[in-house]
């Protein structure tokens, strides 16, 4: 049992350090592609801090700023965007200001009410650790891994998403989820305990089995009865419950594809691809590669498109083409990148908001965040940069 035991333990610590990121080899080309977002990248950097007031949008005339405390959901990614510029530019003092920011949301550690501790911690504190290797950033990303672990059921195999509401679901699993597990697959490697591979892992696998239709595409909630059977497959953000939402396609595959990362489990990969040429292969998808907020709106073309569904998937296909070898992957991600330089998508540096990119959408269905800047999706934008300067 020991040997085995030391077995499990080498294979995780081997998909650990395979996970490290590359540092980025400054060159003429990485300062030449920053100077575009320059500007940009000063709004953010001037924006106060304010624990009350972390950026999360703002609406499509750039009037009204819509911000957030730590507690919700993207508390984390303004911290996050922090440091990507800062990896994307070596100036100190946007890490500066990054370990500002990450301060704020460490109260969440220990806040199990919900899912997104991995949004609000490893988008913060994984960067902060990973730049700095200060041990106390790697005890809050451990602390808040427990903390996410208490919202495992072992009956069900998967982590509860949000909390039951008014009768409306009994243990509901959300798509999104997916991205929460890299906080535990880390934790892993922090720790050396395997339990927190374990459970991301049986999360994994359980939304693997019920998640993904004939033809690859998602559901955004499975609801489970107490026994683990399946009680309902429904929508929450999407058009319908048996639609493609674009951002819940994107969730999957960046999701399954650092779920291989770390556990080198060729069926993760395979459901990643698969839906990735779901995604691509749609005759919806625009020839721009930015897609609308829903592949089965009716109102398409005049629906309302979906930035942050774009460079989410963007970011995960520059990490699926490294594994696959598939251009197919690079190409998109690549027109991503070059399509959001264009005046249609990128702020200029007249518009007073601390914020990258346009024309995103967060929930359609309660006209919320519709068709403008959110921060989130400046934060896989950033990513796939560093990504692409990687390859």
């Amino acid at each position: 049992m020991k040997s085995l035991l030391s077995i499990i333990i080498i294979t995780l610590l081997i998909s650990c350090q395979s996970s490290k990121d590359k540092k980025i080899e400054k060159s003429k080309n990485t300062i030449a592609s920053n100077f575009t977002y320059k500007d940009r990248f000063e709004k953010l950097l001037n924006y106060p801090v304010n624990p009350k007031k972390i950026p999360r949008s703002i609406d499509n005339n750039f009037e009204k700023m819509r911000t957030s405390k730590s507690t919700t959901w993207t508390s984390g990614f303004f911290a996050g965007n922090l440091w990507l510029i800062y990896e994307l530019t070596d100036d100190n003092k946007y890490k500066d200001k990054a370990l500002e920011w990450t301060k704020i949301v460490e109260i969440e550690k220990l806040n199990d009410e919900d899912h997104d501790i991995g949004f609000k911690i490893y988008n913060s504190f994984g960067h902060a650790y990973k730049t700095t290797q200060n041990e106390e950033y790697a005890n809050v990303i451990a602390t808040a891994a427990k903390t996410l672990t208490n919202r495992y059921d072992d009956k069900i195999k998967a982590i509860k998403s949000w909390n039951a509401k008014e009768g409306k679901w009994d243990y509901p699993v959300i798509i999104d989820n997916m991205m929460n597990l890299e906080l535990l697959f880390e934790a892993t490697c922090i720790t050396k305990d395997s339990t927190f591979h374990h459970v991301a892992v049986n999360h994994a696998d359980k939304t693997l089995k019920n998640h993904f239709r004939k033809d690859h595409s998602t559901y955004h909630v499975v609801d489970y009865n107490p026994d683990g059977s399946v009680k309902a497959k429904k929508t929450h953000q999407g058009y319908s419950d048996s639609s493609a939402w674009a951002r819940g396609q994107a969730w999957a595959v960046y999701g399954y594809t650092m779920a291989y990362r770390y556990t080198k489990n060729k069926t993760y990969l395979n459901q990643a691809e698969q839906t990735a040429n779901f995604y691509l292969n749609h005759e919806k998808l625009p020839d721009d590669g930015i897609p609308f907020w829903d592949f089965n709106d009716p109102d398409i073309p005049d629906a309302p498109k979906d930035v942050s569904a774009s460079t989410i998937m963007a970011s995960g296909f520059y990490e699926l083409y490294e594994f696959t070898e598939n251009k197919t992957y690079l190409d998109y991600a690549d027109k991503v990148l070059e399509t959001l330089k264009q005046p249609e998508y990128l702020l200029n540096k007249s518009e007073d908001a601390p914020f990258i990119l346009n024309r995103s959408t967060g929930n359609y269905n309660k006209n919320s965040e519709i068709d403008c800047p959110i921060v989130y999706a400046d934060y896989y934008f950033l990513e796939a940069l560093t990504r692409k300067e990687k390859i």
